[in-house]
């Protein structure tokens, strides 16, 4: 019977951890933020699937999952010391195939004619949680782009999911209960 690994190791109990290939870094590197702010987006996308999503969402939000570990794993590598393996790239077909499907969300909703509040359902709150952190996640990624570029397709890829994720959350919103809350300006 094989050994069990253990949960922890011990190495960073000094505040100091390890990118893919090896390298010590502090545990608030500007790097370890991105990957860690996907790994929560990653955790809420969970929660979303929680729901009574149609099966279609469901597999998409699935394979999206996969390419967040992606994108992790391709932050989680300095590329100046260490090669990015093909399992951490992302590509043009991946951005591709998110596109598809903000297209064919958004067909199924009325045309927007005004700002909507995060609002209108549990799945439709949680969808919009997982937008705003995949905005967050977003900010540090190009922070971290100003100091060591990265591929093109990975800052497309984030970009493009939270516009995936605002369009699950308009479609939730329809498919739920037909009402969206438009913002609406009040001066006091």
């Amino acid at each position: 019977m094989d050994k069990k690994s253990n949960l922890y190791t011990k190495t960073g109990d000094t505040g100091k951890t390890s990118l893919v290939g090896g390298q010590r870094v502090d545990k608030f590197d500007l790097r370890l933020e991105c990957y860690g702010t996907v790994d929560e987006l990653n955790s809420f996308i969970g929660l979303l699937m929680a729901f009574d999503l149609e099966d279609k969402d469901h597999e998409m939000l699935t394979w999206l999952q996969h390419k967040l570990f992606t994108i992790g794993s391709y932050l989680a590598t300095d590329v100046n010391e260490t090669q990015i393996k093909v399992e951490s790239r992302v590509f043009d077909s991946t951005i591709e195939r998110i596109e598809k499907e903000i297209d064919r969300l958004d067909s199924l909703v009325p045309k927007m004619k005004a700002f909507i509040l995060p609002s209108g359902g549990k799945s439709v709150a949680t969808a919009h949680i997982c937008r705003t952190v995949c905005r967050r996640a977003e900010r540090l990624i190009y922070k971290l782009n100003t100091q060591t570029p990265l591929e093109p397709q990975v800052l497309k890829f984030i970009n493009r999911l939270s516009d995936y994720l605002f369009a699950v959350a308009r479609k939730e919103t329809f498919r739920i209960n037909g009402r969206e809350i438009v913002w609406e300006y009040t001066a006091d």
